[in-house]
């Protein structure tokens, strides 16, 4: 039975399967699509909250087993993480602040391993999902747009909250009203910084969001060729390890890439208003 089959359908059928997300609440009975805001993505919760116990426990695990004097090939693999990360705080980030460094380490191990769930077989989850009585499920929290517009709007209230208490409340109106053309052009001036600073979620969320997003939907178109072309399976594979091979610096780049910005935006939060 090819790929698209055991989906009950064509190749559309197939594809918007896979891109379905298990959904509870207010959710269209048919297209099982979000219809309000009471709705929730099951499979996008728990594979997030999944793979942050992870994170969590291996550092728990770590910690507990670390060794001052030989470390071993994993405890060695973390510390090159730690320092990358802290070398990317420093050059980026003017100033101290004790919350930056684990913030861009949860960040960019967190994105990173939400990104890597892409490169598990499209149909190996979902097809163990309908063993256990779930119709759909989708493993990659990162091709959600809630999943990344959530990350974003977390990032943008500690932006919000930094830029008060470092320029306090006048001083970041002061920035809406005079930045960036001077006091003779305060509403373009009101008009060019909102839209600067709905921007940085914005950019956040959607420039993970997509770059995942057709990740996920060329994993797809490859998978039904072998599906709908069985002499055809040598191709797929060819091209299924020359896409993961590139995908893996793909999603390698965009958790770098998200926690990047994430200390650059912390970084303006903290400068005044004449250094903005």
């Amino acid at each position: 039975m090819s790929a698209a089959e055991s989906s009950g359908g064509g190749t559309v059928q197939y594809i918007q399967h896979h891109l379905t997300n298990l959904c509870v609440g207010d959710c269209d009975p048919i297209t099982h699509k979000a219809t309000g805001f009471w709705s929730l993505h099951l499979d996008t919760l728990f594979f997030s909250y999944l793979l942050g116990a992870l994170i969590i426990f291996v550092a728990w695990r770590l910690g507990k087993s670390m060794t001052a004097g030989v470390p071993g090939g994993f405890q060695n693999a973390v510390e090159s993480v730690l320092e990358f990360v802290d070398q990317q705080v420093k050059d980026t980030f003017p100033g101290h602040n004790p919350l930056i460094a684990p913030l861009a380490l949860t960040i960019f191990l967190w994105v990173f391993l939400m990104n890597f769930m892409d490169l598990i077989p499209v149909d190996l989850l979902p097809l163990i999902g309908t063993w256990m009585g779930i119709e759909y499920l989708k493993v990659v929290p990162t091709t959600d747009l809630n999943a990344t517009l959530a990350m974003s709007l977390t990032i943008f209230a500690l932006i919000l909250y930094y830029n008060i208490k470092v320029k306090g409340f006048g001083g970041y109106m002061k920035m809406f009203l005079f930045h960036p053309f001077g006091k003779f052009f305060v509403p373009v001036n009101i008009v060019m910084t909102a839209i600067e600073e709905l921007a940085k979620p914005l950019s956040l969320a959607l420039r993970l969001f997509g770059n995942l997003f057709a990740g996920e939907l060329v994993f797809l178109l490859i998978a039904l060729i072998g599906g709908t072309m069985y002499i055809a399976l040598p191709l797929q594979v060819a091209l299924d390890l020359a896409w993961l091979i590139f995908h893996l610096l793909v999603i390698t780049l965009q958790a770098f890439i998200f926690m990047v910005l994430t200390i650059v935006y912390l970084g303006m939060a903290h400068t005044g208003v004449d250094d903005h």
